[in-house]
């Protein structure tokens, strides 16, 4: 009976073309954005390791001089011994790079969002939550856990967003969470323009950098550091896994708020600490970022180079989108996978599809990023590769050929 309603939905997601499978994508050390699958060399431009610190020497060594001093796991929780030094020192340096009185590491950026969320709700159980309709499953998932009164404003719209600010008492706890930069459409919020409206309304701010930090600002903090609102925002959420290029989350914000989660989120307290290795290369990480723009300054100009090229093949991208992600719309499940397939068996290029329920209907793509380690000249194949496989494939350009 189980096993059969569960092969139900599988047969369901496969007709969907919604059934999601592994690549093994096996990255060549030293030659980052390559990478070996089924025994081909392949270029991959789907990487959310946006400026390529996953192979940076320093992390590396920092990660095996922690993993020969300090052995391979945590063996525990940060509560019952799993603390160590780096995380001190971490802790310390992404405060001060968000210019915030404190730091709190988790495993991942997933569990950064769902249980800081979860935790900040069920402790001010009479707080309002306005939540931007495309933030990531994280959020949703930590807001949903809770029953605190729930308001979605329409994706960055600050209209939508004061209308349900406005029908609360001022004096009623509330919170906004947003995005700095939407990862599947490349578009960027009114970051100014909500913490405004945060003050007005007597909100909390909280702003997930995920898909910023390491990109963006004068030392890489993000966007709010780019726009120099850092102090307007309570809490900063991000991830350690892309522009950093490892693993783990954090939150930064005013101690007192960030001790409240510490001492009470159990998607904290319950859970194994990351590896001394693991946070070595973090901090190695962030301290290379905060004193380099070359990585920066690389991902941007390539990142520009390759609109250009896109466009000189009339290869339809995302409109919303102004950042180092580049969405190519495909507008077809069955298509998107295919070009996908076609891609890495023709050309060697990895570009993963976007499909439903990712994105919406009739919106699939290709989400491409580039990295300072891509050339010119590996732009050049991927976009002659994908007007190719348009061709083929008899994909929609922007204008009809």
């Amino acid at each position: 009976m189980y096993t059969k309603k569960a092969n139900d939905m599988l047969v369901e997601l496969k007709n969907n073309n919604q059934y999601r499978e592994f690549k093994d994508i096996n990255r060549i050390g030293g030659e980052y954005p390559l990478a070996k699958s089924n025994n081909s060399e392949i270029n991959v431009f789907c990487s959310n390791n946006y400026l390529g610190m996953s192979q940076n020497k320093d992390v590396m060594l920092a990660m095996i001089d922690a993993i020969i001093k300090y052995g391979g796991g945590a063996g525990g929780s940060r509560n019952i011994g799993g603390s160590h030094k780096y995380f001190s020192l971490l802790e310390n340096a992404l405060s001060d790079w968000h210019n915030k009185e404190n730091a709190l590491i988790f495993p991942t950026g997933y569990s950064s969002n769902d249980a800081t969320i979860q935790c900040l709700l069920r402790k001010f159980p009479d707080m309002v939550v306005f939540s931007d309709s495309k933030n990531h499953a994280s959020i949703i998932n930590g807001i949903r856990s809770v029953k605190n009164d729930k308001e979605i404003f329409e994706h960055n719209n600050v209209n939508s967003l004061e209308d349900k600010l406005k029908s609360y008492p001022i004096n009623r706890a509330k919170v906004i969470i947003f995005e700095s930069i939407y990862s599947m459409d490349g578009d960027v919020s009114p970051i100014v323009e909500i913490a405004e409206l945060a003050e007005k309304y007597n909100a909390l701010t909280f702003l997930d950098e995920v898909h910023a930090v390491g990109m963006y600002g004068e030392t890489g903090a993000g966007y709010s550091e780019l726009l120099d609102v850092e102090d307007k925002i309570d809490i900063i959420q991000s991830t350690m896994a892309k522009g950093i290029g490892v693993i783990g989350g954090y939150i930064v914000g005013k101690h007192e708020i960030i001790d409240m989660i510490r001492s009470f989120a159990s998607g904290f307290i319950f859970t194994t600490a990351l590896p001394p290795s693991i946070v070595a290369g973090c901090l190695a990480s962030v301290n290379h970022i905060k004193n380099s723009d070359r990585e920066r300054n690389l991902l941007h100009e390539r990142t520009m180079y390759l609109r250009e090229k896109l466009n000189q093949y009339d290869i339809p991208i995302l409109p919303e989108s102004t950042t180092h992600i580049v969405p190519v719309v495909i507008g077809d499940s069955a298509k998107c996978k295919q070009a996908s397939e076609e891609l890495i068996k023709n050309f060697n290029i990895y570009v993963q599809p976007i499909n439903y329920p990712t994105v919406e209907k009739g919106t699939e793509r290709f989400r491409i990023n580039v990295t300072p380690n891509h050339t010119e000249e590996h732009i050049d194949t991927l976009c002659l590769a994908i007007s190719s496989v348009f061709n083929k494939l008899d994909i929609s350009y922007k204008h009809n050929h």
